[in-house]
């Protein structure tokens, strides 16, 4: 049977608003992995202790090999790449310790390396661009990428530049973030399910 999908959320300042926006329309039972990669890793969050009052899902702060499970949302830690081994995360120390840091870039493209389920890359609020060099990876290997749309962002420069990357499927609003994220996984839920694969939940317009 397929691994279940992991979403992998990408955001630096103003990355709260965009968590709690796109978490409070997500029901507890998509099927899918949800990770937060905060490209703020030189200071605690505590988004592992805000965002339980947005979701009723649970939420836990990474810890070295935590499983990777379905319907929970999981919180990259401070100061730490983060990338998955088998059925696990594994956590090094930051690669880039220096300037702007590049988490989320790491976890995609480990994602892209070593997880054999379905994947969606999405990239909200914050500075600098963050994840837009591993968004074509992403979408080479079949899977889906979106941004936030930045009128709706407060920093718009990292969905920008994950636009200007070219390998967006889907420019949206936080709201509409989590109603695709439904869709797709309720696609790839049905297609699974008939041995279909990914294929039909790829079919993409850009709005």
């Amino acid at each position: 049977m397929d691994k279940f999908p992991i979403v992998c959320i990408g955001g630096s300042a103003g990355g709260l608003d965009a968590y709690i926006r796109l978490l409070e329309n997500l029901p507890c039972d998509t099927g899918v992995a949800i990770v937060i990669v905060n490209h703020i890793t030189m200071m605690p969050t505590q988004l592992h202790q805000v965002l339980p009052r947005f979701t009723t899902m649970p939420v836990d702060l990474i810890t070295e090999n935590l499983l990777i499970k379905p319907n929970r949302v999981f919180i990259i830690p401070a100061n730490r790449d983060l990338h998955v081994e088998g059925e696990g995360f594994h956590l090094a120390p930051i690669s880039k310790p220096r300037g702007w840091p590049d988490v989320i870039t790491v976890f995609l493209r480990s994602l892209a390396e070593n997880w054999d389920g379905k994947l969606i890359a999405v990239i909200v609020s914050g500075f600098d661009g963050d994840g837009a060099d591993a968004m074509c990876e992403i979408r080479e290997i079949g899977g889906i990428t979106l941004a936030q749309k930045p009128a709706t962002a407060t920093q718009p420069d990292m969905p920008k530049s994950a636009i200007a990357s070219g390998c967006i499927d889907l420019i949206l609003s936080p709201e509409e973030i989590a109603a695709e994220i439904v869709r797709i996984a309720h696609e790839i839920a049905l297609n699974d399910a008939s041995g279909e694969g990914l294929a039909g939940a790829a079919n993409l317009e850009a709005r």
